[in-house]
């Protein structure tokens, strides 16, 4: 094992703190090493841009905001060739939950998934990328 030394600002520190204490890593060098882990896992996933996947796409979106729901079926619906299978879920009275089911390129899927959420009044929304095998999924 390797001893690294990092400087990191006061707001950081406080962050990662809060993060280990509610997650119950054992010490701050477990909980570096889990977000290390992730961040490189993010990163070769950035770099396999042509390579097959399926995608959890999810999104909470207010359905009063001005042709959201239009603009959001129609992305959907122009892009009906990685759709697989979509999910719309009523929240309360203000908002909505979707889930829509992809599959194609990582680069393909990730650049779906953020025309999706960068759309005004999606309030919350994130993309699981899983890779596949040919012939798998």
């Amino acid at each position: 094992m390797q001893r690294v030394t990092i400087t990191l600002d006061d707001d950081l520190m406080q962050e990662l703190d809060t993060l280990i204490a509610a997650r119950g890593d054992q010490n701050r060098s477990e909980a570096i090493r889990d977000l290390v882990r992730t961040g490189l896992k993010e990163a070769t996933r950035n770099s396999k841009g042509d390579e097959p996947c399926v995608g959890v796409l999810s999104y909470v979106y207010d359905h009063a905001a001005r042709d959201l729901a239009r603009r959001l079926t129609n992305t959907f619906h122009h892009h009906h060739d990685l759709t697989i299978a979509s999910l719309h879920v009523h929240l309360d009275a203000e908002n909505c939950l979707e889930v829509g089911i992809l599959k194609g390129s990582m680069n393909e899927v990730q650049h779906f998934a953020d025309h999706i959420t960068a759309e005004r009044a999606v309030k919350h929304g994130s993309v699981q990328l899983i890779p596949v095998q040919d012939g798998q999924g």
